[in-house]
């Protein structure tokens, strides 16, 4: 007889290891960049990288996301092509090693040529925006899709951070979202959704969506939530309102957020330090149950 495996809602079509876990997954950040806002440059290498990757998958990260293109405020767009260069050695000889691999990529090529390097989700922060072929793209490889509100690039976004209702108005451009993914033979069994925490947003607005995660979950989709290390956590924490907490003293508040955001039901947690969110969700899960095992 199988067994019946509990936990989170999770996105149809993941590899075993991931689709068998009765708890949140912990998704580890590997940035192929030179400017991303926490680690650009450390990983830029292509062996710097895959050590890393591989350290992430040794401390606990169920997959981890590798990207090649910053998208922290006022970053530069990439081509496509040089995304691929940074990010294709990386992801296949992660794969060779084993470990479990998304793809972090608002190109359709970049997405396409990582999946058949063995990456099993695409992770698009545009949702679909900045590429018109991402979805029939992403339904042509058949593996699950995350879509994250996003309402412009990285240059932009800050004079986009505008809302009456901030839930109500993320909740709805990701229905809109799916409805397009849908449209281009997406299957929404496959597709999670991230609210987009610091993308177009303030710090208040993250808390809200934080605050109110139950009301995205409704739409029906598993939920990835992206909190590490981000400026609103930085700014919480600070002593002097002027100065944010430094990015690499946030880690113990990313823990924190990701074992409310467990407790809540989350399919996933975005992160850099992954040790510390896995004990995390890990409590959470048994917080949830009420005991050390389902």
């Amino acid at each position: 007889m199988s067994r019946v495996v509990s936990g989170p809602p999770r996105p149809t079509g993941l590899p075993e290891p991931l689709a068998s876990l009765d708890r949140t997954a912990v998704m580890g950040v590997l940035n192929v960049t030179p400017d991303s806002f926490s680690d650009g440059g450390r990983y830029l290498d292509a062996q710097q990288a895959i050590a890393h990757g591989i350290a992430l998958a040794e401390a606990g990260a169920d997959l981890v996301d590798v990207g090649g293109e910053s998208t922290r405020p006022g970053a530069t767009r990439v081509p496509p092509e040089q995304e691929i260069a940074r990010v294709l050695p990386v992801v296949t000889a992660l794969v060779d090693a084993g470990v479990v691999v998304s793809i972090d990529t608002m190109h359709a090529e970049c997405a396409a040529v990582a999946v058949r390097a063995g990456a099993t989700v695409v992770n698009d922060v545009s949702g679909g925006l900045a590429d018109p072929t991402m979805h029939a793209t992403v339904a042509a490889l058949g593996v699950p899709y995350v879509a994250m509100h996003w309402r412009g690039h990285s240059a932009e976004m800050a004079e986009l951070a505008h809302y009456d209702d901030v839930v109500a108005e993320v909740v709805g451009e990701l229905s809109d979202r799916v409805a397009q993914a849908r449209a281009a033979g997406v299957d929404s069994g496959g597709m999670g959704l991230d609210p987009g925490l610091g993308f177009a947003k303030d710090a208040d607005h993250n808390w809200a969506l934080l605050r109110h995660l139950d009301v995205l979950a409704a739409v029906g989709l598993p939920v990835l939530v992206g909190a590490s290390r981000k400026r609103f956590l930085g700014s919480l924490l600070a002593d002097d309102p002027a100065q944010p907490r430094p990015v690499a003293e946030r880690d113990a508040a990313t823990d924190a957020v990701s074992a409310l955001a467990a407790s809540h039901g989350v399919w996933a947690v975005r992160v850099h330090d992954v040790r510390g969110s896995r004990d995390a969700v890990r409590v959470a899960a048994a917080w949830t149950r009420g005991s050390e095992r389902g």
